[in-house]
């Protein structure tokens, strides 16, 4: 076996640099959606022991959704490639690049075992230009073909050394080989297939026997005529080793996906449902279109589902003479190899063998998959087409006619795959530009018109994202998936009657249930949405809550492990004042999930409904424990401490704002309660700087405004706090508190009588029933001399607040006033006093925050419209109506008040005993 130099290594590598150096400015696109930005088994905080729990796509295998495609160490690679660089796509393309070349090299070194120096680099080099392989290199999920594809043929290799002098069995190499195997086959199931390559080497090239030596030798033992040939047995006990590991690795395999295939759709692969002879005469079908997309692959296609390659439904459509021509050239392939000895059989054997076992497992011939037609399932066949081509450009160029003719041609080849490549790759940028070049070839796939709008959609550009939805809906109207992206882009632009109606529609083509049939095996998952999608549409009715609620629990009853439903459900009976129940839905829902992070905040949220507080910040840590940046939990656990008046609960609430706002540095609630935080902790500067910056984030932060003023105002600069009250009465001009504050201020402070007047006037106006406001208007007529108004005032604030002995003893020291003779002749403001009779006048400093209308976001998770034939939309959504109060338990409500009050009183007490 000839070894590869160091300058064709370098060729090799130079030319995989060339065609895919722009892939590497690339992004996520198609099934990367799901692999990677929506995969949490790629997360540090992810145990590891879960990627060998899960698919490929994060879910676990248990689950009758999972695609059962369980390949932990490509998952294992994108972890890694997260640790160092997290979401940016660029790295994760390099080292798809890397792998390719990779590839290349290591095939180079397979080609030296069959065609000569020459014809094996241009084997690797028609590989590693080949342009079907954009699908494997650029897009990221291609991952597993390139890393499978390594093992493979290392393990292949590592066989071809298993034949030790005398024809001896060396057995490091072969248990070197299953090793390999294995690996390969944790990087994709085809990785198996080397095992019958290794059997075919083993036999017909290793020890050179033809199928007529072959069935010779059979038919003398057993005739009796002859013994086995101790080669023959050599090759049988190595052979039996083989598949005993191999059986092995199913049976381990069978165990790992727990006995069950994934559920595919007729959507994902019409075929694969459709009755006998159209099944059998497309699936032969599907063999010629794929050696034609080696042979010429002009137009490529990233999705070859749906309405892609009509079904054949009979014997007398033409393309069965496609069929029968690719047999019948097979046939005679594998028949000329087989039975005649020679290099150049051999060749076009091992060429055959590497093209058809490796794709067996996604030919639908024993088992459906979810495709029609996948370009990155021929990465390893493409290898035998490649040595094909590669001895056939051989032969013709050994003869001195065709010489330069072929050379030509070769170059010519490699030239242009080599563009296409490079052109290819530029598809993959986006999805919209992925989607867009696929429907220049293929128009009748409703799933390319879905996710084209789907591109769209990501962009906010509904209208035109809806012309292509109600596409897919003329070129597939069964299609459950185009009518929820109707209803779903309809209500995007408001108009809720058409986006029930889709949704209503698609509701329709759901499957009936049959008694005695299994529902889940005839419908795609993320179909039952249109449930979740039409209840989320109805419930903004409150008179459709219940309806709501049925649609809901309609979507469980079909697959009770349907956890967004509970979720959705839970929230629903939030919002119906049902906590209890929203309990129950959120505990089945972390029955199917115990590790999910959202569950657990959402059922904190329940238990603040359910006034239990020390049990909500239990959920709230329980959360944090599964994703430490959990934003939404990190904030409102922060404000639960805060709230609770736990002064030991202070710094870990403050250390959870601050890792809040590290996470949301442009969300002025986690500065505006930090600030409060330290306005509890009597840390004045330190909050004054945090209502600056909630503040410079936004102007109109209503509670930001005011508490910024009150600190001034109670560290002695209320001449500071003006120009704040004057911002924050600027946008909320009926802020009663800020009337307040402003008014004593403008009395005290500024001595302006009648600029406070304004306020408690104002305030009166908007709150005829406002005591504080009365009463302070009461000190304004006595300031003002008018002792009649102000003891007329004062007898109106009392029948207001009966039980408030200071307005009581207020109206004395009035009445008194009146009484008497020398009231007329003495001043009424004693010298250092700022009020006569001492009291009520001078307005009480408001020294109690305001409620925090702004402090957080307590929203549950809301179920998103999960998008047909793309990437699914699960997120958290913030609460963005920055004046909705907060939910708080009843109890912090009541004791908040009473401190407020007393507080008031002590104050108002303190100040009539420095007055008289």
């Amino acid at each position: 076996m000839a070894n590869v130099n160091f300058k064709e290594v370098i060729l090799i590598v130079g030319v995989v640099t060339a065609c895919y150096w722009n892939s590497l400015f690339c992004g996520f696109v198609f099934d990367d959606v799901s692999a990677i930005l929506d995969n949490k088994d790629l997360h540090p905080s992810t145990p590891l022991k879960t990627l060998f729990q899960n698919d490929f796509w994060g879910t676990p295998m248990s689950e009758e959704r999972s695609h059962k495609s369980y390949r932990p160490l490509t998952v294992l690679t994108f972890r890694l490639n997260y640790l160092f660089s997290e979401l940016k796509p660029m790295s994760y393309h390099l080292l798809n690049l890397i792998f390719h070349a990779v590839v290349s090299v290591i095939f180079l070194k397979v080609c030296k075992l069959f065609l000569d120096d020459r014809s094996s680099v241009i084997a690797s080099l028609l590989f590693a230009v080949h342009p079907v392989h954009t699908e494997a290199v650029t897009g990221v999920v291609g991952r597993a073909e390139l890393l499978s594809s390594i093992f493979f043929l290392a393990a292949f290799l590592s066989y071809t050394k298993s034949k030790g002098p005398d024809n001896s069995i060396v057995w490091a190499p072969i248990a070197l080989t299953v090793f390999l195997v294995a690996v390969a086959t944790l990087c994709k199931e085809q990785g198996i297939t080397v095992v019958g390559i290794c059997c075919v080497y083993e036999v017909f090239i290793a020890q050179g026997y033809t199928l007529p030596l072959l069935c010779s030798t059979a038919g003398q033992f057993l005739r009796g005529k002859s013994s086995i040939p101790f080669s023959m047995m050599q090759t049988l006990i190595k052979l039996i080793v083989l598949m005993f590991s191999t059986l092995l690795l199913v049976v381990i395999r069978v165990q790992v996906i727990q006995s069950q295939l994934p559920v595919f759709t007729r959507f994902d692969n019409p075929a694969a449902v459709s009755p006998t002879p159209t099944r059998q005469l497309t699936f032969n079908y599907l063999l010629p279109v794929n050696a034609w997309l080696l042979l010429n692959p002009s137009e490529l296609c990233c999705d070859w589902t749906m309405g892609t390659i009509p079904l054949i439904e009979s014997f007398l459509d033409i393309r069965n003479f496609a069929t029968f021509t690719f047999f019948c050239l097979l046939g005679a392939l594998g028949v000329f190899s087989l039975w005649y000895p020679g290099y150049s059989s051999k060749t076009v054997l091992m060429a055959l063998c590497l093209m058809a076992l490796p794709f067996i497992p996604a030919s639908n011939l024993f088992f459906p998959v979810g495709f029609v037609v996948a370009e990155r399932v021929l990465y390893v066949p493409s290898m035998g087409f490649c040595i094909l081509v590669a001895h056939g450009w051989q032969k013709i160029s050994n003869k001195s006619v065709l010489r330069k003719l072929s050379w030509v041609c070769l170059s010519m080849v490699i030239l242009t795959h080599a563009l296409k490549t490079l052109h290819r790759n530029w598809d993959w940028e986006s999805e919209y530009t992925l989607f867009m070049s696929a429907l220049k070839v293929n128009k009748n796939n409703a799933k390319l018109w879905n996710n084209v709008g789907h591109a769209l959609e990501n962009e906010k550009n509904f209208e035109r994202a809806l012309k292509y939805f109600l596409q897919a809906t003329h070129v597939q109207p069964d299609d459950i998936g185009a009518h929820m992206n109707v209803g779903r882009t309809y209500k995007n632009l408001n108009r809720t009657k058409e986006a029930e109606e889709s949704y209503m529609m698609a509701k329709s083509l759901m499957p009936q249930i049959i008694p005695g049939k299994k529902y889940a095996a005839r419908i795609a998952p993320n179909h039952l949405n249109v449930y979740i999608n039409l209840a989320n549409l109805i419930r903004a009715n409150e008179s459709r809550l219940e309806e709501a609620d049925q649609l809901y629990r309609q979507a469980i009853s079909m697959r009770p492990d349907f956890k967004q439903a509970y979720i959705s459900r839970g929230e629903l009976l939030l919002k119906m004042s049902k906590p209890l129940k929203a309990k129950d839905a959120y505990l089945k829902a972390l029955e199917l999930d115990r590790n999910n992070a959202d569950l657990w905040y959402n059922l904190a949220i329940v238990h603040i409904e359910l006034k239990e507080p020390n049990e909500a910040l239990k959920n709230f840590n329980h959360a944090l424990e599964l994703n430490p940046k959990h934003k939404l939990a990190l904030f409102n656990s922060a404000i639960l401490m805060q709230e609770s008046g736990e002064i030991k609960l202070r710094p870990e609430a403050r250390k959870r704002l601050l890792s809040y706002i590290k996470e949301e540095p442009q969300d002025a609630n986690g500065y505006f309660n930090l600030g409060m935080l330290a306005m509890d902790d009597k840390k004045d500067t330190e909050a004054e700087v945090w209502m600056k910056k909630a503040i410079k984030l936004q102007a109109d932060f209503r509670s930001a405004l005011f508490n910024l003023a009150l600190l001034y105002s109670q560290t002695a600069k209320e001449l500071m706090a003006l120009p704040i009250l004057e911002e924050l009465l600027r946008y909320y001009p009926d802020h009663i508190k800020g009337l307040i504050l402003k008014g004593d201020i403008l009395m005290n402070q500024k001595k302006d009588i009648l600029g406070a007047k304004k306020c408690f006037e104002k305030i009166l106006e908007m709150d005829p029933s406002n005591v504080q406001g009365k009463h302070n208007l009461c000190v304004v007529y006595f300031e003002e001399k008018d002792l009649i108004k102000a003891e007329r005032c004062l007898v109106e604030t009392l029948a207001l607040a009966p039980h408030e002995e200071y307005i009581q003893r207020h109206l004395n020291i009035v009445r008194d006033k009146i009484s008497s003779s020398t009231f007329v002749e003495q001043p009424v403001f004693p010298a250092g006093e700022t009020s006569g009779v001492e009291e009520g006048e001078k307005f009480p400093a408001e020294n109690v925050k305001e409620i925090r209308s702004e402090s957080k976001p307590t929203q549950t998770i809301k179920a998103t419209d999960d998008r047909s034939h793309s990437k699914s939309d699960k997120q958290l959504e913030k609460n963005t109506d920055k004046e909705i109060p907060h939910k708080t338990t009843k109890e912090i409500k009541d004791i908040e008040k009473k401190r407020v009050a007393a507080l008031k009183r002590l104050e108002e007490i303190e100040r009539i005993l420095n007055g008289e």
